[in-house]
């Protein structure tokens, strides 16, 4: 019998069926024979490849296999990603080329025995197999080298105020650190848009996607919202695949991805000492305390960005206005050619009183301002 042919009679016996009893079948196939292993390889990264022309990217497939199964088909597909290259054809842009480097430096040997292996190589081809067609990141215009993330002197000096501020234990510390990082982070997109307005650059806004998981997924989708929409991007959330979407220019991509990861850090630290205290009293805490906590977080971090938004559009003047105006009309755009249709999603559950409040007070004292000199944007889609 061909290694060939032991891989399909695998697949027909395991890929189109749920049962354990078909996956325990098409496992027992491949580990009688270890000649077949290259053969599954090569089959698997076809199935990585396949998931490039739907639409994703090897973060996107690392963290759906993160959260629909478990750490040795996290490490089996690393593999396969790392192995795979290019076989699509499609453009590849920095932010793809940073995704496999951090999968590089990631454990991803897989080392168990054969059966173990070829039921999760199964699973896995399961999975990828099922991918649905998503909104591709990269074409040729996004791909561009203007569009590509760049680690500077600044972004790595927010990045370091930023970890002090999560991990200070003193709120009136992380105030300061989380303002100080997001003036840093208003200069640098400043900086970026004046200057590729002086040198008539031709990069336009790109995308990308960043992880909403549960639980407590719409607190955290709203939070993202709100801090994309201070930092001039805009943000669609796929509430059944556990991520969003953000469309900007790269420094503001940058922005939201290094701010909203703070907050949510800070945020659930602070709902932890919150929930601390509420036992303290003799009140049981429970998940609406926790739910509720988050969406008043996030609302409450959601308004104050606007609130300031607003006050700083009759202090910008100069060559800066237009230019903001013109990357505004871009990323309205680009976002409207992406998502044609979008719906607006509601929080609902939200009835701990005393989770709200706390959220509310712990968002009044994260204390972080959106850009300066930026008019606020009313239009959040999800």
């Amino acid at each position: 019998m061909s290694t060939s042919s032991t891989v399909e009679r695998a697949f027909e016996a395991a890929l189109y069926a749920d049962s354990d009893a078909a996956l325990d079948t098409g496992a027992s196939l491949l580990a009688a024979d270890p000649a077949s292993d290259a053969e599954l390889a090569r089959r698997g990264r076809e199935f990585v490849t396949a998931a490039w022309r739907r639409g994703w990217q090897p973060a996107d497939v690392v963290r759906l296999v993160r959260r629909d199964l478990d750490d040795l088909h996290v490490r089996l597909v690393t593999s396969l990603i790392l192995q795979e290259q290019g076989g699509d054809g499609s453009p590849r842009g920095a932010r793809w080329a940073a995704q496999l480097d951090e999968l590089a430096g990631t454990p991803h040997e897989v080392r168990t025995d054969r059966f173990s292996h070829a039921t999760a190589a199964l699973e896995l081809c399961r999975l990828l197999l099922r991918l649905p067609s998503i909104e591709p990141l990269e074409t040729p215009h996004t791909a561009a080298p203007a569009s590509a993330p760049r680690e500077t002197r600044m972004l790595s000096r927010i990045r370091a105020l930023l970890a002090k501020a999560e991990a200070t234990g003193f709120p009136e510390e992380a105030e300061a650190l989380s303002a100080k990082a997001q003036e840093l982070m208003a200069r640098h997109s400043i900086d970026e848009a004046l200057l590729a307005a002086r040198t008539h650059a031709k990069d336009g806004p790109g995308a990308c996607r960043i992880g909403v998981e549960p639980p407590y997924e719409t607190a955290k989708a709203v939070l993202l919202d709100s801090v994309a929409g201070a930092n001039r991007c805009r943000a669609v959330w796929n509430d059944a695949l556990g991520f969003s979407t953000v469309v900007g220019f790269e420094a503001d991509l940058e922005a939201v991805e290094l701010l909203y990861t703070s907050l949510l850090v800070q945020a659930t630290g602070a709902m932890a000492k919150a929930e601390a205290a509420q036992r303290a009293g003799g009140r049981k805490r429970t998940k609406t305390f926790r739910q509720s906590f988050l969406a008043a977080y996030a609302h409450r971090i959601g308004d104050r960005l606007a609130s300031v938004a607003e006050g700083q559009v009759t202090a910008t003047a100069g060559e800066l206005l237009p230019v903001l105006a013109a990357r505004d009309v871009a990323v309205a755009n680009h976002l409207d050619e992406m998502f044609p249709q979008t719906v607006t999603t509601r929080m609902r559950g939200i009835t701990d009183e005393a989770g709200w409040h706390e959220g509310a007070a712990a968002a009044d004292r994260a204390q972080v301002a959106p850009h300066p000199h930026l008019p606020k944007n009313p239009d959040h889609p999800r």
